[in-house]
Formats: structure tokens, C-alpha cells, sequence
């Protein structure tokens, strides 16, 4: 456990509808906006395919959880083919992270613990790379920066960046 009241444990087969929780999170990341529905997020190609069929051979997640061992947050990596690339894509073998953390625990370096983690589990299995896409806008996008996330790609409003990983 750490000092701010999780732990950090692998993501499993059995996370996969938390982990679409979390998905649907990181897609409504802006109260502004009107939410995007579970059902819709777990409806839209573009956005299911970052959890369905949940773990692939070679993928990798985390899962951070309370003191009681529920579920608070994940971040996982899914790679893509060039010919069907994910938001964030850069090269077939650059997998692509995804983060979400329940809203009552941001802000608690949950999300911060969640990328470390991943990362040392990434490059320790021999990943060079990770690739996210991130809107400019989203207060996420700084804690990319501070894990050591670069931008290689802008679009009018969001950015691809990577972390190149230590071997």
C-alpha cells in the first residue's frame, strides 16, 4: 500500500468491464461536455477497441486499488496495425497507453503511479516505446509531460507523445 492509500497489482482477464470503466473516464475527462454514455463508448469502434477482448497475447496493464481492494484506477497498452491505427498511433510495435482513474481519486498521484509502473513492467518485457493522444486541454496531459511523455504529432487540438523507455 502506498502512502496515499492504494496499491498497484497487474491488470488481469477478469478487469476487462473496469477497464472499460475507465475508458469510458478517460473519454469524458472534460465536465463541460456532455458525458459520453457507457453504452455508447462500449458501442463505438473507435473507442471499444482499446478494451475489447481484453487481455491480447503480449498486453500489459495495471490496476491501482483502494485499501479494501476495490478498483480506483488502470492503465493499459494496446498495440494497433498501420492499417487501423488507435488515436495515439505511431508504429505498429509502439503500443498505445490508456489511462483512467475514478474521479474522487485524482489528483493523489494515482495516475502518476499507474504510468511508472507500466512503464518499468513495459521496458522490463523489452517495449522501446509507448504512445498516447491526449487533447491539449485535458489537465491529464501535464502529468504525461511530468512521466516523461514528448510531442511528436499536434493536431488542432490534441497531441501524440511518447516516452521513449529505459532498456
Amino acid at each position: 500500500m502506498t502512502d496515499g492509500g492504494f496499491a498497484l497489482r497487474l491488470a488481469a482477464a477478469g478487469d476487462a468491464e473496469f477497464l472499460a470503466d475507465m475508458l469510458v473516464e478517460a473519454v469524458n475527462w472534460d465536465p463541460r461536455r456532455p458525458a459520453v454514455s457507457r453504452e455508447r463508448v462500449v458501442a463505438t469502434r473507435e473507442t471499444v477497441r482499446y478494451v475489447a477482448g481484453w487481455p491480447r497475447s503480449g498486453e500489459l496493464g495495471v490496476v491501482a486499488v483502494d485499501s479494501g481492494g476495490g478498483p480506483i484506477g488502470a492503465a493499459w497498452l494496446r498495440q494497433f496495425a498501420a492499417a487501423d491505427p488507435g488515436y495515439g498511433f505511431v508504429a505498429p510495435e509502439v503500443p498505445e497507453l490508456s489511462v483512467g482513474v475514478l474521479p474522487p481519486w485524482r489528483g493523489r498521484g494515482v495516475g502518476g503511479s499507474l504510468i511508472d509502473e507500466l512503464a518499468r513492467r513495459a521496458a522490463a518485457a523489452g517495449i522501446a516505446r509507448i504512445s498516447l493522444s491526449v487533447e491539449r486541454a485535458n489537465r491529464a496531459r501535464a502529468l504525461y509531460v511530468r512521466a516523461g511523455f514528448t510531442t511528436v504529432e499536434s493536431g488542432p487540438d490534441a497531441d501524440t507523445m511518447v516516452i521513449m523507455l529505459a532498456p
